[in-house]
């Protein structure tokens, strides 16, 4: 083919494409070009012709040109440009070599992103949003319809509306699972900077070689693996809303150094900058551990304990406050059955055995089993035998039956064994009240049990 033909068939490409094009030679020298090419860096093409792309660069054009680093790196390139009127334009360009392995011509295509990476930006703002929504449905949920009848709760209740709208710093302390997270997201529920990020933190789950980059942040090509844009630390994050410390005794000593500095200046620098920063934020903590004892030992700061400790909220267990078991019990039945779309029910002498037990995991252990009944059970009524064996443990026995003293001096020994299988029969059912479960305990036929417990439960004069 000749090269006028060549040239009027690339230049037709060219111009009758879609895409936004165009070819330089091995120097950077304009050849061919897409009127659209240009007009997405802003520019009229009139003034690219006969430019090189290294003239434009100086100019502002873009910025950085793709086709010289070609040119210069001799491979394929894709990168982001931004240009004179703001726009971010996705550019990939492509080297074309001679025989002699020397660049001949270099083909680059544009697209403007300007308006997807609007895009994407509002999502993430959007997702952010949700979050925070979340956040405040997950706490709403949790405080639906919650009762207290034990004077400590709402003692507690009474602080945490009274400090939630100061900037004053809470610790809150109590065993695992009393709910000391619903609380810290209660008191960022009632505050002045509810609409703000609350971000949460379980310090004992942070590596201490990984603090730094977690809670300050890190800039671009900090560090083998790092994000290219470089990433927000949890301190950054907290600006203007609520930092929730959870598990802070978990803390080692040189890591309560680095947070101490913090708290007290407000200032940080990310990893791997100089520059130094300013985040303003609410401070909640919270652990399960004696942090008083943890200072004496010399395992804790005292004056990263001052910091923290300026309004102490206590939550007590669950074993403690064994009033309000009844009202947690009905509140989580109510979320698990709307959850789930079940309408399941607790017999109440089930209720009995969940007021005794201990509940050494609190609230949570509460709300975990309950979800699980509602899940695992297959009767509308929830009764003592579907509830673990671990229950049973505090529950007061019978005495032994065969002990029963005569109920009068003159009853025969098949009396006495009929009023003891009477009271074995109606003990059980009492507790499983199912004529299948009884027959199963006490290892009889099931129309036998169905057929002695008609009988002694129409004459009670046994």
């Amino acid at each position: 083919m000749e090269n006028s033909s060549l040239h009027h068939l690339i230049e037709t490409i060219v111009l009758t494409s879609n895409n936004n094009i165009t070819i330089t030679n091995g120097v950077g020298e304009i050849l061919y070009f897409n009127p659209k090419h240009w007009s997405v860096y802003g520019v009229r093409q009139e003034d690219c012709l006969g430019k090189t792309v290294y003239e434009l660069e100086a100019k502002g054009v873009f910025n950085p040109s793709i086709t010289a680093l070609v040119i210069k790196k001799k491979q394929q390139v894709e990168l982001m440009q931004q240009t004179l009127t703001g726009k971010i334009i996705m550019t990939t360009a492509y080297p074309i070599f001679d025989n002699n392995n020397q660049i001949q011509f270099v083909v680059s295509y544009a697209q403007d992103q300007t308006e997807i990476n609007k895009l994407h930006l509002q999502y993430k703002e959007l997702e952010r949003q949700i979050q925070n929504y979340q956040q405040v449905v997950k706490a709403l949920r949790e405080q639906e319809n919650a009762q207290y009848r034990n004077k400590k709760m709402e003692e507690i209740k009474r602080t945490i509306h009274r400090v939630a709208n100061t900037n004053a710093t809470v610790l809150l302390l109590g065993e695992s699972g009393v709910g000391k997270s619903m609380w810290a997201r209660k008191i960022h529920q009632l505050s002045k900077e509810k609409k703000e990020p609350f971000i949460e933190v379980n310090c004992s789950t942070i590596p201490e070689s990984l603090f730094e980059t977690e809670f300050f942040g890190y800039e671009p090509g900090s560090f083998t693996g790092a994000h290219k844009h470089g990433k927000k630390g949890l301190i950054e994050q907290a600006h203007h809303g609520t930092l929730f410390l959870d598990e802070i005794g978990e803390l080692s000593l040189s890591l309560q150094v680095k947070l101490l500095k913090v708290l007290v200046e407000k200032k940080f620098k990310r990893v791997g900058s100089n520059t130094e920063r300013t985040s303003h934020f609410r401070l909640i903590t919270a652990t399960n551990r004696p942090l008083e004892e943890m200072v004496n030992k010399g395992d804790f700061r005292l004056d990263l304990y001052y910091r923290i400790n300026v309004i102490p909220i206590e939550i007590p267990p669950l074993k403690k406050r064994k009033e309000d078991i009844i009202f947690l019990v009905s509140h989580y039945l109510s979320i698990m059955n709307n959850k789930y779309h079940m309408e399941k029910e607790i017999h109440n002498e089930t209720y009995e055995y969940l007021t005794e037990y201990h509940w050494p995991g609190n609230v949570r252990e509460l709300e975990n089993l309950i979800e699980r009944l509602v899940l695992t059970v297959d009767s509308v009524i929830i009764y003592p035998s579907h509830l673990p064996q671990a229950l049973f443990k505090n529950k007061q026995i019978e005495p032994d039956l065969i002990d029963l003293p005569l109920q009068k001096n003159n009853e025969s020994l098949k009396e006495r064994i009929e009023r003891i299988e009477k009271h074995i029969l109606l003990h059980t059912y009492k507790q499983y009240p199912s004529s299948y479960k009884v027959a199963e305990l006490l290892g009889i036929s099931q129309a036998s049990a169905a057929r002695k417990l008609k009988k002694y439960r129409a004459n009670r004069e046994l």
